[in-house]
């Protein structure tokens, strides 16, 4: 039996009190430790505490829709954030990725999805010592990946647990441009469908970001119908 410091501490945010009872007991069932709350608010009190790992966050809730909630989230913490979407609902999923959650599930959804998926994310989230490897550099552009942390000329810049995965990933890749499914599998962990817009909303993110910090000096260039690839003036 694993230690209770080793079990990952998961937020549930949905107002759907059975639904969330059920997928707690599944969860509870999988060996992580869950609590339940069910409206917006409340999901931001309890995601900033720093007492969790990960949150599982719906985009329907009262009082505070999921959508501003994980806005309000993002402001403070990179935590991870799992969506609970409408089954094809394209503009929640984009506007919740743009805001910074880390993948998402549509409902109605199969638990065993979901903990795929929210195992992924924590995964790609592992604390520095299972994330043991060299630091990666480009121009003033340096990321240290047993940190987790990416700065230009020694100022932070504030990356979520994906855009963060995507970064390394394209560094590690230099000159040799990675394509959607191949950032799909290394940086959010699942293979790309053909509609999923994933890759590009983190893509676009990080691309701001990136240019925001470095005023141009590096960015990501679009090679249309291929892929990505780091780019840097210098």
């Amino acid at each position: 039996m694993e230690d209770d410091a080793s079990v990952r501490r998961i937020l549930l945010v949905d107002d759907d009190v059975d639904l969330s009872a059920m997928l707690r007991e599944y969860l509870e069932s999988e060996g992580f430790r869950v609590e339940a709350v069910f409206n917006g608010p409340d999901g931001v009190a309890h995601a900033l505490s720093g007492e969790f790992d990960a949150v599982v966050l719906d985009v329907m809730l009262p009082r505070l829709s999921g959508i501003e909630a994980l806005r309000q989230i993002r402001q403070t913490t990179d935590i991870p954030v799992l969506m609970l979407t409408a089954k094809g609902d394209q503009v929640d999923r984009v506007v919740g990725l743009e805001l910074g959650a880390d993948d998402y599930v549509a409902k109605p959804y199969y638990p065993r999805e979901l903990v795929a998926r929210l195992r992924a994310i924590l995964r790609r989230h592992a604390p520095a010592a299972a994330q043991r490897g060299p630091a990666l550099q480009l121009g003033d552009l340096a990321v240290r990946i047993a940190e987790r942390r990416a700065s230009w000329q020694g100022v932070p810049i504030e990356l979520t647990a994906t855009e963060f995965n995507m970064l390394v990933v394209l560094l590690r890749a230099g000159e040799e441009v990675q394509t959607k499914d191949e950032l799909s599998l290394r940086a959010i962990g699942r293979p790309r469908q053909s509609y999923d817009r994933s890759v590009d909303v983190h893509i676009s993110n990080l691309r701001l970001k990136l240019e925001g910090a470095s005023a141009g000096c590096v960015g990501i260039e679009t090679l249309r119908g291929i892929g990505y690839r780091l780019r840097s003036a210098s």
